[in-house]
């Protein structure tokens, strides 16, 4: 027996419970005809608009209202794991009555959706009106029925979800607590004292969805001598504080051979040689540029990583691919890496990234990397910052992405 085809739109809009759509920034991008009756709005007033335009905060009810769903939403897109609310206040304008707000209580579920390639688009929440349970049990409470003594079974459903929404609560500031501590860890593991002399150029990180701020990609830049400066991007295998490890040992390692001004495809030989000596070096990936600014030309080696941009003012561009080598430690024995050289023209752009921001599950890395250039043509024009924070919106992993992403915009 064949399944039949299922209409998804019209499955959602029948829904029993009601459902809400939001992307990062609160908008409402779909809601169901249950949420509407819950509600007592109509559609064409809700999609489209911002959730707190929609159902403002009831200025007699601080402890409810959009902020506990704002920072649930983003916990979700910061992490792309699914968040709860047990019982949680949230009152309605009347109607009519703007300056009105009717008591609503609620249990909210929120869960990420995802694309086809993997990017965190939305967040779906379900939510269950709790408001006659809250207010039967505050009534009984207020009365002193019988039973209530002796937390008979609605009492007891109401205190123990009242004693998780304050577990839940505690256990957020301390996951919080953790996530900012981890930032702060990788802030500092990827400080680039050199990178100051160089507001030419923008860097970004993002950790992988999913897991604490802390990876495995990262980015340098190193001054090596008058008038010239080396950048490097790298990536090392999985995710996580072991990842970040090792990505901090290999990455101070290169750091410090470049400053004795070796050569980049030396210098990777030489950091293949320590990859193979650290647990979890195994198959790290990385790409060194030395730019000389006196010569306008760029001397460049990489280990299996994928290949630099250089972008020129016209919209036309070069794949900086004519040195790649295997990733670090993967071959029996380490020697100096090749290198080539390109030259560039001032005005030129130079784009080094890790494989998050281009590579989606069940594509081809080339087409990813099409997308990228593509992107990159479409705004030439700006300038390092504004074109980083372009790609990461135009790429889809603003939000973040199921892998790490670091990224160095370099106007030459």
């Amino acid at each position: 027996m064949t399944s039949p085809d299922i209409d998804y739109p019209a499955l959602f809009a029948a829904a029993p419970n009601a459902y809400l759509v939001l992307d990062a920034d609160l908008r409402i991008l779909a809601v169901n005809d249950a949420h509407l009756r819950a509600t007592k709005q109509r559609r064409e007033d809700v999609v489209g608009r911002f959730l707190t335009d929609v159902f403002p905060d009831n200025p007699s009810a601080p402890d409810g209202g959009a902020g506990a769903i704002d920072e649930a939403v983003r916990r979700v897109f910061a992490t792309g794991q699914p968040d709860t609310l047990a019982v949680q206040r949230y009152d309605i304008p009347s109607p009519g009555r703007p300056a009105v707000f009717e008591e609503r209580w609620w249990s909210v579920e929120l869960a990420p959706v995802t694309s086809p390639d993997g990017a965190l688009t939305c967040v779906l929440l379900r939510l269950e009106e709790l408001t006659r349970l809250v207010r039967y049990l505050r009534q009984r409470q207020d009365t002193g029925e019988p039973g209530m003594d002796d937390r008979g079974p609605e009492a007891e459903l109401f205190a123990r979800a009242e004693e998780l929404q304050r577990l839940n609560a505690e256990l957020k500031r301390d996951n919080l607590r953790e996530r900012q501590i981890a930032l702060r860890l990788q802030e500092s593991m990827l400080h680039s004292p050199d990178l100051a002399h160089h507001p030419e150029i923008a860097v970004r990180y993002l950790p992988a969805t999913g897991v604490l701020n802390v990876c495995g990609d990262w980015y340098d830049v190193t001054d090596v001598g008058p008038g010239r400066f080396a950048a490097a991007v790298g990536d090392v295998v999985g995710h996580g504080l072991g990842a970040a490890a090792v990505m901090g040992m290999l990455r101070s390692a290169l750091s410090a051979v470049m400053r004795a001004e070796v050569g980049p495809g030396r210098a990777l030989g030489i950091l293949g040689m320590y990859a193979a000596s650290v647990e979890g070096g195994l198959a790290s990936t990385v790409v060194k540029v030395v730019v000389d600014t006196e010569t306008h030309e760029l001397r460049y080696s990489s280990a299996g990583h994928l290949p630099p941009v250089l972008l020129h003012p016209d919209g036309s561009f070069g794949m900086l691919d004519k040195a790649t080598d295997p990733p670090l430690a993967t071959r029996p024995e380490q020697r100096p890496r090749i290198e080539a050289r390109m030259v560039y023209h001032p005005g030129d752009t130079l784009v080094m990234y890790t494989d998050g921001l281009v590579e989606r599950r069940g594509e081809d890395i080339t087409t990813g990397i099409d997308r990228l250039t593509s992107v990159l043509t479409e705004h030439r024009r700006h300038d390092p910052e504004h074109l980083a924070d372009e790609l990461l919106t135009r790429l889809g992993v603003a939000n973040g992405a199921p892998d790490d992403v670091a990224l160095l915009v370099m106007r030459l």
